[in-house]
């Protein structure tokens, strides 16, 4: 049976699954409507850039409160899909995604758009990074890789520490099979600090790189951006579920 901070953290996930659902869908439009009328929606899709992000840090704050209380489910969420659980990075996506989803809807466009490209016709998307930006872009990369190299090298110091002691000591000695000690618990608790600090860390990467590359970025194209994100976490998620259904995994 789940307790009540699983089932708190259960709730925080699928109201953020909802919320992205319909910011899609809020993000979509405004996009529609950018490229159908010609008019000048720079405020507007400012505007929607910051609600986003501010979403997206309303999440992470949740996620920080609920950790507090029990960390570990975050590390490995059985609300999650088993696709998803194999592509998590301290409990969340790399923050280099972001950049690397940059670079391929980019890349796609300019394909894609190539013979109005030629005619001169411009929407002003990610096919027309300049290289102010491409430059800006390449530096937030090679930061970003640096912070998650950091504190993946931090992830795997905590999971090498459960053999050192005090925790493998207290193993040793307890009787066998013995389900608890107030030392074990001591050690543990130790733990759980550590990762509660290492998921706020990642979070917070996660967040600012978000907020630095939509800086870099015109609004149109940070609008596009964000929306393939909130479509391909949604499409991850409903693909994973398929796979678990068609797996006997429910």
């Amino acid at each position: 049976m789940e307790d009540g901070y699983t089932c708190s953290q259960l709730s925080c996930f699928r109201e953020w699954m909802s919320l992205q659902e319909q910011d899609l869908s809020e993000l979509l439009q405004s996009l529609h409507l950018n490229n159908a009328d010609g008019d000048d929606h720079t405020a507007e899709l400012s505007q929607l850039v910051e609600k986003n992000i501010r979403h997206f840090q309303e999440y992470a704050g949740q996620r920080a409160s609920l950790a507090r209380e029990d960390v570990c489910p975050y590390f490995s969420p059985n609300w999650c899909t088993s696709l998803e659980g194999s592509m998590l990075w301290a409990g969340g996506c790399r923050p280099s995604i972001f950049i690397r989803l940059v670079y391929a809807l980019s890349g796609k466009e300019i394909s894609s758009r190539l013979d109005e490209y030629l005619r001169g016709n411009r929407n002003g998307g990610l096919g027309e990074l300049s290289p102010s930006q491409i430059n800006s872009i390449n530096s937030l990369q090679l930061k970003t890789i640096q912070e998650e190299e950091k504190l993946t090298s931090k992830l795997a110091s905590m999971q090498e520490e459960m053999a050192d002691q005090p925790i493998a000591i207290i193993a040793k000695e307890l009787a066998a099979h013995s389900e608890a000690s107030t030392e074990a618990d001591q050690a543990l608790n130790v733990v759980s600090v550590s990762m509660t600090s290492m998921l706020e860390e990642a979070d917070n990467l996660r967040l600012n790189t978000l907020k630095e590359l939509t800086s870099i970025l015109t609004p149109v194209q940070a609008v596009d951006l964000i929306a393939t994100g909130r479509k391909l976490h949604l499409c991850i998620h409903a693909w994973g579920r398929r796979r678990d259904h068609e797996h006997g995994r429910h």
